[in-house]
């Protein structure tokens, strides 16, 4: 991605907290055929950035040890020329991480447990941890 340097972001604490608060992400990935891209609520604390895809979606079968890259997408606006004080021309003012890495596919229960955990702690944490997976686990039984 292009980024003028006036508009880099280097600090690498601000930007863990805009994955934090932008984690819905979409996840890049080529496979053997053609690009492919699923939208996945992540986690990213203990500087491990985890999700969970559906069984059912195929997407997550090509990318054990692969590369990928995640995109998080924050506020974004048209900025019109006629708000320059000078000649200029329009353009979007938006705020994005790019985020490129090798996956890991976990396949011990576990461990994906642990995942799905962290996952509905975070998400359920603004709603005062309306729901847990222990809840909902001992419902089953």
């Amino acid at each position: 991605m292009y980024i003028p340097k006036a508009f880099q972001e280097t600090d690498q604490q601000k930007i863990k907290d805009f994955i934090r608060h932008n984690s819905f992400g979409i996840l890049f990935s080529q496979n053997w055929v053609h690009p492919q891209a699923t939208h996945l609520p992540l986690v990213f604390d203990r500087d491990d950035l985890v999700g969970h895809f559906a069984k059912a979606n195929p997407h997550w079968r090509s990318l054990d040890g692969r590369e990928a890259l995640i995109v998080f997408s924050g506020p974004h606006s048209y900025i019109s020329s006629s708000w320059y004080g000078e000649e200029g021309v329009p353009t979007w003012n938006y705020m994005t991480v790019h985020v490129c890495g090798t996956c890991r596919i976990i396949t011990d229960q576990t461990e994906l447990l642990n995942i799905l955990k962290r996952s509905v702690d975070f998400y359920e944490a603004p709603l005062g941890h309306a729901w847990q997976i222990e809840e909902h686990k001992k419902k089953k039984k």
